[in-house]
């Protein structure tokens, strides 16, 4: 019974497959409908009938850019061989099967593109792209009537006229191929520029090829050698008539003046040609350049500009510094200077995929967002501004009201704080979020509640209040998510680096200092400076073996360390006279040294 079962939904799988194809492609149905099924199974197969019925995108398929650079090699080999073979003498009966060869596997080339691959090209008509066969057909015979022109089969007449290779001047007219396929070319090539410049010197050099075999057809015609003006018939035969053409058409100078009535009118003809074409050539390499560096001068431009301003008003040179090295580390760093004013030409569609796959990856993982409703988070890529701050550049201050929040896109900033302003609490980094509790005012406010400080050149994500509240409006249940984070956020405890603990006072200065306490003439003076010490510095010490036995704890920077009380001792008493009272309790080691560092550790 399962067996059955099974038979039965494969059965009705491949009539339903039938049914599907029949509804998008009628008239291949009705093609395979007339054959019999014999003649199907044996001489169709699946594969050849996929691969024939496939359709060819529009778009970018490398595939077919790769077939159209071998039809445009094609096209090119009769391009450039046509005009040698027909003016110089390279066509011999020894060779020509050679040339024979290659001129009809271009032929083939030429038949396998117009009946397998451009039938299948894609193309739109009313907004719909067109699927059926026959109407593909149609539609491509009536546009390029000069792809069809191109196999005209003038060779029939090489047994009459023998083999002439200028015959083959229809395979010209397959022109809109090699065009084709510079547009696609360029749509897939991120320095396409380059490959413009390489194009464009190749019709320069087509020109003067051209040229190059019109004056040896013109000096074999006239006669090799017949005056100075025609070649002479020495040396390379192409190399010398190039040469010629290069001089001609360049207008360099230092040719022979023409005698004949022939020789003038093809110099004449020759130097308006090169005019002409020159002035061509030069017109579009100065647009193709002008197109390659159009981003390099709008933001030269705005850099001059920008210096320019700050001179007029004249800002302090530091603050003109900064600038410039933002203008330059943003354009080395991005190659534009604001990338939304890329994307605002686009559909909004396309731009929340573009968003997606560059910042997707790095929003995705804050811990903020995570939980939240995916769309809301597309919505979200779609709003956010990326911007540069320099090394010390301060992104948020104190106290400021909060009316963006950051998300950190590449390089750190740190949170710094205390009485001077320069302790730092916490590095951030990539990935990271700051300035949600003001953005989201959970608290009771929105001013920010730390300074942060790039690290670095830092690249940020900036999202505004704004934006973020027309976007959670629509999502309720992300904005309590939200709120509830930032919430328990804003009530974790704030992390204050401890103090460096002192180290402790040796052994034998600590006793040395507990006789000199017991004396009657320091007594008083090591309590004086005692007092002064602990007014200065805020710390209460009872006593000196306290005070080297705690650590200091402060909420900042620790302060700096008073002078050790033996530096303010009485001139009158002096290290040999405080051995001499300390001589009958504490015997005094042999040499006894007391280094400043060690005495400002101690105290």
């Amino acid at each position: 019974v399962n067996e059955r079962l099974q038979e039965l939904v494969r059965m009705f799988k491949e009539r339903t497959e039938k049914a599907k194809e029949k509804l998008i492609d009628p008239d291949k149905f009705l093609l395979f409908s007339l054959l019999p099924s014999s003649v199907l199974s044996v001489t169709t197969p699946l594969s050849i009938i996929s691969l024939f019925n496939s359709l060819i995108s529009s778009s970018a398929d490398l595939m077919y850019v790769l077939w159209m650079f071998l039809v445009s090699l094609a096209w090119n080999w009769n391009v450039w061989f046509i005009p040698v073979r027909w003016a110089f003498p390279y066509q011999t009966p020894d060779n020509i099967y050679y040339w024979l060869l290659t001129d009809y596997l271009c032929d083939l080339i030429y038949i396998l593109d117009i009946t397998v691959f451009q039938p299948r090209l894609q193309f739109i008509r009313g907004g719909d792209i067109v699927v059926s066969n026959l109407v593909r057909v149609r539609w491509y015979l009536t546009v390029f009537q000069f792809d069809v022109a191109s196999l005209v089969p003038l060779e029939l007449f090489y047994f009459k006229t023998g083999i002439n290779p200028l015959l083959r001047l229809p395979r010209l007219l397959k022109i809109n191929s090699f065009f084709e396929f510079n547009e696609r070319l360029e749509a897939i090539l991120t320095k396409a520029y380059i490959y413009r410049v390489i194009r464009t010197t190749t019709y320069l050099l087509y020109c003067l090829h051209c040229n190059a075999c019109l004056y040896y057809w013109g000096s074999a015609l006239k006669g090799l050698g017949s005056t100075k003006w025609v070649y002479n018939g020495e040396g390379n035969s192409y190399i010398r008539c190039y040469y010629f053409a290069v001089k001609t058409l360049i207008t360099i100078g230092g040719l022979p003046d023409p005698t004949t009535l022939f020789e003038i009118v093809f110099q004449l003809i020759n130097y308006f040609v090169g005019v002409f074409a020159f002035s061509i050539m030069i017109g579009q390499m100065r647009d193709v350049v002008g197109a390659a560096t159009a981003g390099q001068t709008y933001y030269r431009t705005c850099m001059d500009n920008t210096i320019k301003y700050m001179s007029s008003y004249r800002i302090p040179k530091d603050v003109q510094n900064r600038v410039k090295t933002w203008y330059n580390y943003t354009w080395q760093s991005q190659g534009m200077l604001d990338e939304q004013e890329l994307l605002t030409q686009l559909p909004d569609k396309m731009r929340l995929d573009i968003a997606i796959d560059v910042n997707y990856s790095i929003v995705s993982k804050v811990p903020l967002f995570q939980g939240c409703d995916r769309q809301m988070i597309f919505d979200m890529l779609k709003s956010l501004r990326s911007v540069v701050y320099l090394p010390g550049d301060y992104v948020c201050k104190k106290g400021e009201v909060g009316r963006e929040m950051y998300i950190i896109k590449a390089g750190e900033v740190q949170v710094v704080g205390g009485p001077d302003g320069k302790t730092v609490f916490v590095t951030l980094r990539a990935g990271s979020v700051f300035g949600e509790i003001s953005l989201l005012a959970v608290g009771g406010g929105n001013r920010r509640t730390a300074n942060v400080i790039a690290h670095g050149f830092a690249n940020l994500f900036i999202l505004d209040k704004k934006d973020l509240n027309e976007i959670l409006v629509h999502y309720p249940e992300s904005k309590k998510l939200l709120r509830k984070k930032a919430r328990s956020k804003a009530k974790e405890p704030r992390q204050v680096p401890a103090a460096p603990v002192r180290q402790e006072t040796p052994r034998l200065l600590r006793a040395a200092l507990e006789m000199t306490e017991k004396s009657s003439r320091l007594k008083g003076a090591l309590a004086k400076v005692k007092e002064k010490t602990n007014k200065s510095s805020g710390y209460i010490v009872d006593t000196y073996t306290q005070s080297t036995n705690s650590s200091l704890l402060s909420s900042s920077s620790p302060p700096s360390l008073p002078p050790s009380p033996l530096h303010l001792q009485p001139p009158a008493l002096d290290l040999t006279e405080m051995r001499t009272r300390l001589r009958p309790s504490l015997p005094a080691p042999p040499h006894f040294t007391l280094h400043p560092a060690v005495t400002t550790t101690a105290l």
